[in-house]
């Protein structure tokens, strides 16, 4: 099995959430072609559920693989490029894929003990897929349904052949931010007139970094960004409406839901002050992921000893990933793998080192086999 070939082929037809319908056809092609006696596959929405049958099952343990690419235009140069302009496998989830279908390959022609989930999760980038796909495997495939769960993200920063984690928390609650402010335009000669939207939003942008330096516990870390602001049309007419997009993060729950209420209380100001409207919608929000410490300890113990691969306990990141909604219901562990890539995580020149299509499958079959 080429597994280059497929990364590659994946990588060349890049979909965003809930519309990766080539990407489920592609892989459900390759699917298909595997002996079918010891599997099971199900589609659900634009993702795809595999069991692979144990040879003496107690337990079903999982692996879940994003499918996911990015509104973003590629720049890599690669003669197997994006063919969807203006979408781009950023996020690596084309080697995702490719070392899913190369780790169902070996646990296909050399069984486990125990059962095996392989879940090709769509929307991992938004609005968020992990969820909803947890929630139909609880009320309509509990046969599916992991008692323990895996999954890896690339690392750009880390060598191909390097793994890390670390018991607790991984990565961060996230939410997107998006504030819209509705004013009152006019002749930019009469500025009595009329209600800036220009004005109110650079109000607001600077209130709102207000809030991690006084409103957050200093000992509680978290971040609050707003990566673009848009208002007007042209020069001489008073912005009608503005719009500011960002992100929050931080390593709590607690911490999240007052940033919110925060949030909202310095928008209701910002409505009397400057005599406007405004509405605030979070886009996707994910939970942080927490990896089970007993979980976490045994993959690094494996990891170390394993040949060819290097163990690191990483530290904690403000990275969001909705994997933290599998580990908050179930046992679960996520990892890094070192790609050693000259560019990062949604760059459109990310260029992930191959050679891990080659080391990944092997290892994520040694180590379920020991589980």
């Amino acid at each position: 099995m080429d597994l280059v070939e497929i990364r590659r082929d994946l990588h060349k037809i890049p979909e965003i959430g809930f519309q990766e319908t080539k990407t489920q056809a592609y892989l459900i092609n390759l699917l298909d072609a595997f002996p079918q006696e010891r599997l099971e596959i199900v589609r659900w929405r634009t993702g795809i559920a595999v069991k692979v049958k144990g040879l003496n099952p107690g337990r079903t343990i999982g692996w879940r693989t994003d499918i996911d690419g990015l509104p973003i235009t590629e720049e890599t140069g690669f003669d197997f490029q994006s063919e969807h302009p203006g979408y781009m496998h950023a996020c690596g989830h084309d080697i995702h894929m490719a070392i899913a279908i190369g780790f169902l390959d070996k646990l296909v022609n050399d069984p486990i003990d125990e059962d095996a989930v392989i879940l090709f999760q769509p929307a991992e980038e938004g609005p968020g897929g992990a969820l909803p796909l947890l929630e139909w495997l609880k009320q309509e495939r509990t046969d599916f349904l992991p008692d323990e769960i895996y999954a890896l993200h690339i690392a750009p920063d880390l060598p191909v052949g390097t793994v890390g984690t670390r018991p607790g928390l991984l990565f961060a609650n996230t939410s997107e931010l998006f504030i819209d402010l509705h004013g009152k335009g006019g002749h930019a000669a009469y500025p009595h007139l009329t209600q800036d939207m220009a004005v109110a939003a650079a109000a607001l942008l600077l209130q709102l970094q207000t809030i991690v330096s006084r409103n957050v516990n200093p000992m509680d870390s978290a971040v609050l960004t707003v990566g673009k602001l848009s208002a007007g049309t042209v020069q001489n007419i008073i912005a009608e409406h503005a719009r500011l997009e960002g992100t929050i993060r931080t390593l709590n729950n607690d911490s999240m839901q007052k940033m919110k209420q925060r949030i909202e209380a310095i928008c209701r100001s910002i409505e009397e002050g400057y005599e406007c409207r405004l509405s605030i919608d979070y886009g996707s929000s994910y939970l942080e992921v927490n990896n089970d410490d007993q979980l976490a300890e045994k993959f690094l113990g494996f990891a170390g000893s394993a040949e060819g691969i290097q163990a690191i306990r990483s530290e904690a990141a403000m990275t969001g990933e909705d994997f933290g909604y599998f580990t908050a219901e179930i046992p679960g562990l996520m990892f890094w793998a070192g790609v050693d890539s000259s560019h990062g995580l949604h760059h459109a020149k990310l260029n992930p080192d191959e050679r891990i299509l080659d080391i990944m499958p092997a290892f994520l079959h040694q180590f379920f086999k020991q589980l």
